[in-house]
């Protein structure tokens, strides 16, 4: 397998877009710690509020739980602008409505830089994604170009935004990049961490944030110099 090529940081702004909380969590939140610390401005756009994501408990009370939990996620990697959609989570389709919503955001917040999540069919590790991931990822990358063009979605009466340089997509199978977050690893399991009542309805590996994240970190490392890394596949526009 190929060496993974270091992520672009001539940039100073970010849209993260993912479909729930907990997402940019399990992997990327380490780059976003690294990268807020330069000073760079992150924001995050989430799809759903996560309503559905734990058995144990009623949407009704799952939903303003988990914002919470993600607000709180965010500011453990100094982000402090979190927005969310209210598309059905477990039901989000990839369509121009989800599109339009992305669009907006990308007019609102004007990046240089738009991260998702994977959006392939399967994970690194071989395991299948899920519907809402790939939705997400997808009408993501087609929003940036959507946002560029004047011509589309006049009805949000924002203008149109041409300035993404990078889209990035955290942990792809066909990651092309990575990002060294030795020094911001600590930060990143203190963001997922803060999920507090969604790891404590998991078990299994997933369940445990240290162990978890370091695994994947070294396992990434192996194609990035050795380092604690965490990988992108980076995408031309």
């Amino acid at each position: 397998m190929a060496d993974l090529e270091a992520m672009p940081e001539d940039w100073s702004s970010a849209l993260v877009v993912v479909a729930h909380p907990d997402d940019m969590e399990y992997g990327g939140a380490g780059a976003i710690a690294r990268w807020t610390a330069q000073g760079k401005k992150i924001a995050y756009l989430l799809a759903c509020r996560g309503e559905a994501g734990i058995d144990t408990m009623n949407p009704a009370e799952c939903g303003p739980l988990r914002v919470n939990e993600q607000i709180a996620s965010c500011a453990a990697v100094g982000v402090n602008v979190v927005e969310f959609l209210d598309h059905p989570d477990g039901l989000i389709e990839y369509g121009v409505p989800l599109r339009r919503d992305i669009a907006a955001a990308i007019r609102r917040h004007k990046p240089e830089v738009v991260i998702t999540g994977n959006f392939r069919e399967t994970w690194p590790g071989g395991g299948l994604n899920m519907a809402d991931h790939i939705a997400v990822g997808r009408a993501t990358v087609d929003a940036v170009r959507d946002a560029g063009n004047r011509w589309i979605f006049q009805e949000l009466r924002l203008e149109p935004w041409n300035g993404v340089k990078y889209v990035a997509a955290a942990s792809s199978p066909l990651a092309t990049h990575a990002v060294d977050i030795t020094d911001s690893f600590d930060a990143s399991v203190e963001s997922l961490r803060a999920h507090k009542a969604y790891l404590a309805a998991l078990s299994g590996d997933m369940a445990e944030p240290e162990p978890f994240l370091r695994g994947v970190a070294e396992a990434v490392g192996q194609r990035f110099g050795g380092v604690l890394a965490t990988s992108f596949e980076l995408l031309q526009l």
